[in-house]
Formats: C-alpha cells, sequence, structure tokens
C-alpha cells in the first residue's frame, strides 16, 4: 500500500462545494456515503496499472462529481453511471461544457441493469451494498478496476490460500484478475462516516493459468465446498450435490482418488484457483 500524494491541480472542484451546490446530504440508508478526503480523492486515478489505457474510463455511481472532476483530467472521456435522478441532473448541470465537448456522458440509471458502454477501465466508489454484484458485472469485462469497497470485503477479494479471510470471493475474482489492496481509506473520509473502514482496490485482469471449460459449473462448485469450509475436500463434495448440481459424488470422490489423493484430504480453504480448476474437470467428467 502506498501514502504517496500527487500535486493536486489548483482548479480541481472541491467535494465540499460540490455538496453545496448540489444541495445534498449522505444518507446511510441508501448506502450514499460521499468521499470528502480531497488526497484520497486525488490519488485513486493513480492507482491505475501505468499500462493501463485511460482513452474511456467507465464510473459507477458519480455522485456529486468530486471523483467524476478528476477522472477528467486522466481520461479522454468518462462514462458515469448515476442511480439518483437529482444527481445526474445535477452532474449534467455541472459539467455541462464537458458534457458539451463530448467529453463525458451521463447514463441515469441502475449499474446493474442498464447497458454498460465499451469502456477502457473503470474507476469508481462503489455502492456497498451492491458492490460484489456490480465487481462481478465488471471482472469479465477483462478491464483495468481500481474499486473502493469496505475493507473486510476488499481484503477478502485479494486473500491468498491458507489464510481466515480467504474464500469463494477470492478463488471468484482472482480467476479473473490480480488483486491488490492498494490503501485502506478511514470513516472521516466520507460523509456521512460510515461504520467500517474502506479499501481502494487494483484488479488488474489476466487469463488464468488453468483451463475452465464451464465457467457456471466451476463457481457452483467453487460455492459448494466452501460450504464446508471446515470438511475436508471428500466430505465436501458427498455434502454438497444439492448445490454443485452433482449427480454422482461418489464418482467424483473415487476419481479425484485416483489423481491426487492428498486434494480430499484437504480443506477448501487451503486450496488455489487451478487446485479448484483441477477438482472442476474432474467433478464435469465424472459427475454430472
Amino acid at each position: 500500500m502506498t501514502d504517496s500524494t500527487p500535486d493536486a491541480a489548483p482548479d480541481l472542484r472541491d467535494p465540499d462545494e460540490l455538496r453545496r451546490r448540489a444541495g445534498v446530504r449522505g444518507d446511510p440508508d441508501r448506502d450514499q456515503h460521499f468521499l470528502i478526503d480531497d488526497r484520497v480523492l486525488d490519488r485513486i486515478p493513480t492507482y491505475l496499472p501505468e499500462d493501463a489505457d485511460t482513452t474511456h474510463i467507465l464510473e459507477i455511481g458519480g455522485g456529486t462529481g468530486a471523483l467524476t472532476d478528476r477522472l477528467l483530467r486522466v481520461a479522454e472521456q468518462v462514462t458515469v453511471v448515476e442511480r439518483d435522478p437529482a444527481l445526474a441532473a445535477f452532474l449534467r448541470e455541472e459539467f455541462e461544457a464537458d458534457i458539451e465537448a463530448g467529453r463525458l456522458e451521463i447514463i441515469e440509471g441502475d449499474a446493474l441493469e442498464v447497458e454498460l458502454p465499451e469502456f477502457t477501465a473503470c474507476v469508481a466508489n462503489l455502492p456497498y451494498g451492491i458492490s460484489s454484484e456490480i465487481t462481478f458485472r465488471l471482472l469479465p469485462t477483462q478491464r483495468p478496476l481500481v474499486l473502493m469497497f469496505q475493507r473486510e470485503f476488499g481484503e477478502r477479494m485479494a486473500a491468498e490460500p491458507g489464510t481466515d479471510d480467504y474464500g469463494r470471493l477470492s478463488v471468484s475474482a482472482q480467476h479473473y484478475a490480480d488483486v491488490e489492496v492498494v490503501e485502506i481509506v478511514p470513516p472521516e473520509a466520507f460523509d456521512p462516516a460510515p461504520a467500517v473502514e474502506s479499501a481502494i482496490v487494483r484488479l488488474r485482469p489476466r487469463e488464468p493459468d488453468y483451463e475452465v471449460t464451464d465457467e457456471a459449473f466451476f463457481f457452483d462448485f467453487v460455492k459448494a465446498l466452501f460450504t464446508q469450509r471446515r470438511k475436508t475436500i471428500r466430505n465436501g463434495i458427498r455434502n454438497t450435490a444439492h448445490i454443485s448440481g452433482l449427480s454422482d459424488p461418489e464418482a467424483v470422490v473415487d476419481a479425484v482418488e485416483d489423481v491426487d489423493e492428498d486434494l480430499l484430504r484437504a480443506r477448501a480453504g487451503s486450496l488455489s484457483p487451478a487446485a479448484f480448476a483441477e477438482l472442476t474437470a474432474i467433478a464435469d467428467e465424472h459427475g454430472r
């Protein structure tokens, strides 16, 4: 993680002034916490990988535009998806010149439902209540992502096998990307302050070093085994056929035993994504 802060441009919009002009206050009941710390806002775009294509940056949840303003300094074009009609209207007014210049588009709607544009990178302070759903809509696009999450969620995404935080979320995210927590953000950086710390997470897309022929089954199988994370893989396979969709879990156990009996004695929390892929291939061949 880094604490470096770039020199801020003198004409960057002040987040408190933006909120005053918008006439809004955050609402925890609507999962609405405005990031107001200039230093954090200035750093967020710098966490994109050095080789990231910043031609067209997507932002989910533009709010009053504090991060939007910073993204316009590094991108040729920015598209913001904002669900709140009042905030979307404010963004159109506040950034009218950028919209008229063709550098900014405001899409009013739910980021889980609207058609997303083609984009080269995504940088966003996500609404925490739907951060998982949005992230797994973005990850398959294979674009660099810099996203803000609740700290626990971000650390679980980046966790390594054998650690307490490692789980289904870790395997699923790391199937698509290298995941790194780059900064922890305190509650005081927001208004109103959330009850938890936040984490800025960088996700660098890459192809996995293993093959998965049926991603849906892979994710279901991983989910099933992590519901029995304290059990051995042998018992996990046997006990979770109703989740994984296996019709013959015993045949899978027998097939894994023929390949690598140590896998059956392991527990889900110790297995790498590649090991899950190996198990999934065996289960797909022998148990469905």
